[in-house]
């Protein structure tokens, strides 16, 4: 029970600290839209650090995004939510994997920007960097498609399961509870959804032009919305939604159901290796 526990709060922790980011983004969006600067998590990130304690916070987040992943691990090779044995089940745990994939640069961004460590330094971003290597790489431009393709495809899941409320599945609130977190929940997951599928398209532009500087960013996503027909509004719309995806992460870290993987999970694991 007690390794349970804590593996548990190694989960919670985790959700916590990706929903204290995307708040940190939306806010950084919301207040761009009338002074200016960057919404992305890297720019957040290097917010808290300006702050007093900053490095404290900042590792503190690092850490958390680190169990974050071990998290995403334990649900996708682990099978810790327990899907079904079926395409939709492995399709949903590859998602998870590659979830964890994903938050591993910005966990060593937030560890190395707290402790002021210069590993893998370089001027550029690490979403150009690591889609500039990907591009280098023996059928690289289909490669970059594929993940844009994926991203894409994650923005819809993301959409379907706020309109349809699939969180529901996971997220234990009680019907007073219910009534007045829902609208977060939803608003956030589809504000978020939206996101990946702009960010998808600029990751096939790139892999149509054979160039890995086309591969956009959430940044780079917001700013294309900002430049649409009404685009101030649709920003500010955008904006609070990655906020409100933030309060999703700490209704996630309060309420979703988390089981720990067991030993009889490991050992299903390995022999499906």
């Amino acid at each position: 029970m007690p390794d349970e526990v804590r593996f548990e709060w190694l989960a919670r922790f985790g959700y916590a600290a990706r929903g204290v980011v995307y708040l940190l983004v939306g806010g950084i969006a919301l207040l761009s839209s009338f002074s200016g600067g960057q919404a992305d998590q890297e720019s957040a990130l290097q917010m808290v650090l300006r702050q007093p304690l900053g490095w404290i916070w900042l590792g503190l987040i690092g850490l958390g995004l680190i169990g974050f992943i071990v998290w995403r691990l334990a649900q996708g090779i682990l099978n810790a939510d327990g899907h079904p044995g079926n395409a939709k089940g492995y399709l949903t745990r590859a998602a998870m994997i590659v979830s964890a994939i994903t938050h591993v640069g910005l966990a060593s961004f937030a560890l190395r920007q707290a402790f002021q460590l210069s590993i893998g330094g370089g001027s550029g971003s690490s979403q150009e960097s690591w889609t500039s290597w990907l591009m280098q790489q023996a059928f690289g431009p289909y490669l970059v498609g594929a993940v844009g393709l994926a991203i894409i495809a994650g923005g819809v899941v993301q959409i379907l399961k706020g309109v349809k409320r699939r969180y529901l599945k996971y997220v234990n609130l009680s019907p007073a509870r219910h009534r007045a977190l829902d609208l977060i929940c939803v608003y956030g997951l589809a504000a978020r959804g939206v996101i990946f599928l702009i960010i998808g398209t600029f990751f096939l532009y790139a892999a149509w032009v054979v160039d890995p500087e086309q591969a956009g960013s959430t940044a780079d996503a917001m700013a294309w919305v900002r430049q649409l027909p009404f685009g101030r509004i649709l920003y500010g719309f955008v904006a609070l939604g990655l906020f409100a995806f933030g309060a999703y992460g700490l209704i996630e870290a309060r309420y979703r159901t988390v089981r720990a993987p067991t030993l009889d999970d490991a050992k299903r694991a390995a022999a499906m290796a």
